[in-house]
């Protein structure tokens, strides 16, 4: 049988030790390099938060902030952090209003998005104006959406229905988007039911002489429609026609009205009646 060799060991030298102590310290260093990064991350906590989008008119933009309020009134660990458009033009004035509210809520947040500058050959229909504003300030919306999810867990980005044009960063983002309708439930159920019209007339609703009938509602007389859609060949026309098309792409609508005070409208949104072509998104009033 073959004798086996032996090995002297060897202890190491000088240099071998030095270069063992410079990796240890190295390793050690790395170790608490990674603890600290653990614990930086662990601080920074992701708190669950809204975003709610009011149009700039003093009207809807209240009608949201109001909103807040209520669901911190059922969900106080939220934050709520509101979205505000300075319209260059008069949309009232809400300064006193939102310092009072950022002053006695400090879980409601106010980002002040940069002002928008119209271009020359803007229509000059109030709801022309409107839509063009919310529509040019979608790039510092979705800028203002990534900012907020790099601290904050967006469950739900609610938005005026004047906003509609902003309704595609929410599936870009992965969150729910929601619209609040400001209006009541009857209002809400013209609006749903406007393509259908669109697609069933080639007139302008101020040229039919006639009473046009619609789910939920009482007949209405073609010349008692809003003038921002009396006209077919108007701006704001396109823009609503747009905005009810998009109505069900969204994950649900809030409305500002209860069951009591429009059950005949809110019956008909939720038999499906008013989207004949397409599915009616989950839809809530505001109080039952």
């Amino acid at each position: 049988m073959a004798k086996l060799s032996e090995k002297k060991f060897t202890a190491p030298g000088k240099d071998k030790i030095g270069k063992m102590d410079r990796w240890g310290r190295r390793a050690s260093d790395c170790e608490k390099k990674e603890d600290s990064r653990k614990n930086n991350m662990q601080a920074v906590a992701i708190d669950d938060a809204l975003v709610l989008f009011p149009s700039p008119a003093i009207g809807h933009f209240i009608s949201m902030v109001e909103l807040g309020k209520l669901i911190l009134n059922f969900q106080p660990s939220l934050s709520i952090h509101i979205l505000v458009i300075s319209a260059p033009y008069d949309a009232g004035s809400t300064t006193s209003y939102i310092a009072d509210v950022a002053a006695t809520i400090p879980s409601i947040y106010f980002h002040h998005l940069p002002t928008i500058t119209l271009p020359s050959t803007t229509g000059t229909h109030p709801e022309t104006l409107i839509f063009e504003v919310l529509r040019l300030s979608n790039p510092h919306v979705h800028q203002a959406l990534l900012s907020i999810s790099r601290t904050h867990k967006i469950n739900a980005f609610i938005m005026d229905f004047f906003c509609f044009a902003s309704l595609s960063f929410a599936s870009q983002l992965n969150i729910p988007g929601y619209f609040f309708y400001t209006s009541g439930a009857g209002s809400l159920a013209t609006s749903m039911y406007f393509p259908t019209l669109h697609q069933n007339t080639t007139k302008s609703f101020k040229d039919l002489n006639t009473f046009i009938h619609m789910p939920g509602v009482p007949p209405i007389f073609s010349s008692d429609f809003s003038s921002a859609v009396s006209d077919r060949n108007n701006k704001a026309y396109e823009y609503f026609l747009d905005m009810a098309f998009c109505f069900p792409k969204s994950a649900g609508i809030i409305v500002n009205t209860f069951e009591l005070l429009e059950a005949r409208a809110l019956k008909a949104i939720s038999d499906g009646l008013c989207i004949p072509n397409s599915t009616t998104p989950l839809f809530t009033p505001l109080a039952h």
